[in-house]
């Protein structure tokens, strides 16, 4: 999705949340341009403070599910073995909510930055460690055997073979996680802390019923979610351009280093 296309579904959406606001007259929905407003008065302030807080943790669990899910994802897709004794397992916690394990990892890990990086990182494992396995799991036999009789070894095979034959799931797994993972920032940053976007918005609209600043919290993790999904798609298409090229996309041009 390019930039502009985005910016115009958004210029539309504000303006059809201005309208409805307008229209409705309740405190409760602040109109569009009131909340853009409050959102510039305060991002200077307290917002990009939470806003940074927030940031921080969702890349700190990003960065934790993608060293963690990605080379065991290999691991099981390269081993059929590991991958009868581990799937089972996989397949018994993956439904498991994750979120209700915040008060445990409070309790276990302490307040702080660490339960929240970790129950994102947690949930986020799940989503990869599937993707990757499944897309290990894919290369073609005849692949491997043409390779294997150049006289490549496991790493070889892992480095040449499996990591760029993963990487697009990476990615894809890395975006769908996205979404996951601002939701669930949202709900553990309203356990034990004063600092990032979950509270700001809770504080802001449950206890001084500041809807204009309650919204322009949900505007700054909206738009923390869309760059960071922008930060992927660039990541994709500069590192995955052989993949998007196969599908029929055009490749972006060679770079010079």
């Amino acid at each position: 999705m390019k930039p502009r296309g985005t910016l115009v579904a958004a210029a539309a959406l504000l303006a059809l949340w201005e309208l409805v606001a307008r229209l409705w007259g309740d405190p409760l929905l602040p109109p569009a341009l009131v909340v853009l407003h409050r959102f510039a008065v305060e991002l200077p302030r307290d917002l990009g403070l939470h806003a940074a807080a927030s940031l921080g943790r969702v890349l700190g669990g990003i960065t934790l599910a993608v060293l963690t899910a990605v080379p065991s994802g290999l691991l099981l897709g390269q081993h059929p073995r590991a991958n009868r004794i581990f799937g089972p397992v996989l397949y018994l916690l993956y439904p498991v909510p994750k979120v209700v394990l915040v008060p445990v990892l409070l309790l276990l890990l302490g307040v702080g930055n660490l339960p929240k990086v970790t129950i994102i990182a947690l949930i986020l494992f799940f989503q990869m460690i599937v993707l990757v396995r499944d897309s290990a799991m894919g290369v073609r036999r005849e692949l491997l055997l043409s390779v294997r009789s150049l006289g490549a070894g496991p790493l070889q095979l892992l480095r040449f073979v499996y990591l760029p034959a993963c990487l697009p799931a990476v990615f894809s797994a890395i975006r769908q996680s996205i979404g996951t993972s601002i939701a669930v920032l949202y709900v553990a940053e309203l356990f034990a802390t004063r600092l990032g976007l979950g509270y700001y918005i809770y504080l802001a609209g449950s206890t001084l019923f500041d809807y204009p600043a309650m919204y322009a919290g949900v505007v700054a993790m909206s738009l923390m979610g869309l760059g960071l999904f922008w930060c992927v798609d660039w990541a994709d298409r500069r590192y995955c351009a052989w993949a998007r090229a196969g599908l029929g996309e055009t490749a972006p041009p060679p770079q010079n280093d």
